[in-house]
Formats: C-alpha cells, structure tokens, sequence
C-alpha cells in the first residue's frame, strides 16, 4: 500500500526524460565514481516498504552502477505512524522534506518513494530505474566536496560549484546501516523488516558563499545506542529553491 497524501497520478520520474533499460551489473573498470545520493522516504507500517529497502540495500552494497557512488540515505516519514503501528526511526523533519520534493515535483507524497539527487523521483522498489536514473545524475555537473572525520569532529571543505549554480546550502546526515525491527502490530506485523541506512540526523551547516566555496568544522553529536562500525557521515550541497543536489561525500565514522 502506498500512502498518496495530495495527488493520486504518480508519474514515474519526475524532471527528465523516460528512464531507459537495466544498466549493467557491474561497473566498468578505471572509472572514477561520481557520489550519488538516493533518499528513501520509507516507514515500517507501509506493506509496500519493505521491497524498497532492500532494492537499496542492494544497490548501495553492489555499487555496480558504472561511474556512480550510489549513498543512500534512509528517511522514515510519520504519517504511517497513526495507522497502528509508530516508526521508532521517523521523524517529522522526513516528512516535512518529502513534502518540499513533493511540491517541486509536482507529485503527492508517498512510500517508498526515492528521489535521487533532487533531480527525479520514483517508486523505490523499481530496481532497474533506480539504477538508470543514479547513472543519469551521475553525468550532471558536480561540485568538489570534501569530508574527513577525527574523534568526534568533522572538517567539511567546498569549492567549484557548476556554474550558474544559484544559493546552495551544505547538509550533514548520519546514517547507521544494519538496523532492523520486529514489527509489532500495523500492515508489516509479524515482520522483521531490515532497513537500508537510516538517517539519524540531519543538519544545516550553512549556505555556500558567494564565491563558491564553504568550509566548516562541526561536533558530531552521536548517541550512545548508535553503532559507531555501522555510522557514515554525509556531506550534501543542495540548491536552495530547485532542491538539486550538486555534490556530496562520505566517510565512515569508525569505532
């Protein structure tokens, strides 16, 4: 089942062309990787999540999208939560930035839908175009992103956005891959669903200046039930109004 909150036409992607057949399985050799990152907007009480989650699952574990990164950052929503069962893992900051995409798109908000880049938006099961459109944004533009993490600090470098860039904020994420629930009661009970890497946190650090660049050192903030092998932190520029994302990074957070 999938929760349609506005609209019920759903196209399949939103903002670029029909996305073509399966790409490979895997990548070509001698390619550098360009960081893609698809958000799952997701929940335990949605029956139709759980093929989502692992399509990437799978995804981001086989990299096998040639010259992509594939970062996934796993964002449950809490308009399930009233329908018998509460997500311990949504937020309404999810919901409220599904709800951004959606007006962009021109789509209603749903589950599990994946947008990747901020540039197209589809059902999140739909492995193959899940894979074509990730090799699509993976040919845009990208800024040059920077993350590297010591002890409980981060050092976020910036610079060389595509030109005609417009105003660009900088977004941190932590996401902890391995989680899993039993489900207790709702459409999933019975169920003991595993969850592709959930978002734990995510924060504004800044807008990029005027001149392209941003660099900042912020605390990571992590608690202590979070696994620390499991955590990744995500560096995201996305621009402000069109909600694109121009360029990313990643890095473990280690024990």
């Amino acid at each position: 089942m999938k929760a349609l909150i506005w609209l019920f036409a759903i196209p399949l992607v939103s903002g670029g062309a029909a996305l073509g057949p399966t790409l490979p399985t895997t990548p070509a050799s001698g390619v550098s990787r360009v960081p893609v990152i698809v958000e799952l907007f997701t929940s335990e009480g949605c029956s139709s999540c759980p093929a989502a989650d692992a399509a990437l699952r799978q995804l981001e574990k086989a990299q096998s999208v040639p010259g992509a990164e594939v970062i996934v950052l796993g964002e449950h929503v809490d308009y399930w939560n009233r329908l018998g069962w509460k997500d311990a893992f949504s937020a309404p900051s999810y919901t409220e930035r599904q709800r951004q995409y959606a007006k962009g798109f021109g789509t209603g908000s749903y589950t599990p839908q994946a947008v990747v880049n901020g540039r197209y938006e589809l059902v999140g099961s739909r492995t193959a175009d899940l894979a074509a459109a990730v090799a699509k944004a993976a040919k845009a533009p990208q800024a040059a992103v920077a993350v590297a993490l010591a002890g409980s600090m981060a050092t976020v470098r910036v610079s060389s956005l595509p030109p005609g860039t417009p105003a660009a904020e900088v977004l941190l994420a932590i996401t902890e891959s391995g989680l899993s629930s039993q489900i207790g009661r709702g459409e999933n009970s019975g169920l003991l669903l595993h969850h592709a890497a959930v978002v734990r946190q995510l924060l504004p650090l800044g807008r990029v200046g005027a001149d392209g660049t941003f660099a900042a050192s912020p605390a990571l903030k992590l608690a202590a039930e979070w696994k620390r092998p499991n955590l990744r932190a995500v560096v995201l520029v996305q621009e402000l109004a069109s909600h694109r994302i121009v360029g990313a990074a990643t890095a473990a957070v280690g024990n």
